[in-house]
């Protein structure tokens, strides 16, 4: 852990598991090292990364204003497979925000990845990039040995931050909700459904289906 650290903060960046399919972490604010994971990842510019925090406190702490609705969700489904997509009032590397500046964030339940998001924050490299450990195009490291095939490619590559025999079958991936509209809107199907969620809008239904953001996001999952 104090290795993977160290990595962050030197502008490097780490693969590690979470309670769906490895991730790839840097520091959301630094932005070389943004830009060295998109380009060993081969994403695309347009496309915005979604981060990990270690919770509530550290969402406030770090300029997000997530309104009731966004905190009753918060309570009940973090940590979990859900990505909330809020605005923010703090500048994040180019790459993290969309458009709209609409940033996507989750809390990770697995103990490595979310010691680790702990960890960063302590240090002041927080929060972490949350997007999946593999090439775009291929799929998502799955395991410890995927992940470790991968990152051993080329020495340019992630550091691997082992899961430690803390193994969580592979997941499906979050479910991301915009919160940055008037409505509502499921931008990528996952863990979490639409009627598992409603109750906590108060009023307003939420809106399944695709939408401009939807391509963008859809690799935001972890």
């Amino acid at each position: 852990m104090r290795r993977a650290t160290e990595i962050l903060a030197d502008g490097g960046f780490v693969a590690f598991p979470t309670e769906t399919v490895w991730g790839l972490a840097a520091s959301a604010r630094n932005e070389a090292a943004v830009a060295a994971l998109g380009s060993w990842k081969g994403r695309a510019e347009k496309q915005p990364i979604s981060v990990l925090v270690s919770g509530l406190g550290a969402l406030l702490e770090m300029g997000f204003d997530p309104d009731p609705r966004a905190r009753r969700l918060i309570e009940r489904f973090w940590p979990g497979p859900l990505t909330l997509v809020l605005p923010c009032r703090s500048a994040f590397a180019p790459g993290i925000a969309g458009r709209d500046g609409g940033v996507g964030v989750r809390c990770s339940s697995h103990p490595v990845a979310a010691e680790f998001v702990r960890a960063a924050e302590s240090a002041g490299l927080g929060p972490l990039t949350a997007t999946s450990c593999n090439r775009s195009g291929e799929a998502p490291a799955q395991n410890e040995e995927e992940a470790r095939a991968l990152c051993a490619r080329e020495p340019q590559g992630p550091y691997l931050l082992s899961a430690e025999g803390r193994v969580f079958p592979p997941g499906e991936p979050s479910t991301v909700l915009d919160l940055t509209g008037a409505s509502p809107r499921i931008l990528r199907e996952g863990g979490i459904d639409a009627a598992t969620m409603q109750p906590f809008m108060e009023t307003g239904e939420i809106i399944s289906g695709a939408s401009s953001k939807t391509s963008s996001l859809g690799d935001a999952r972890r």
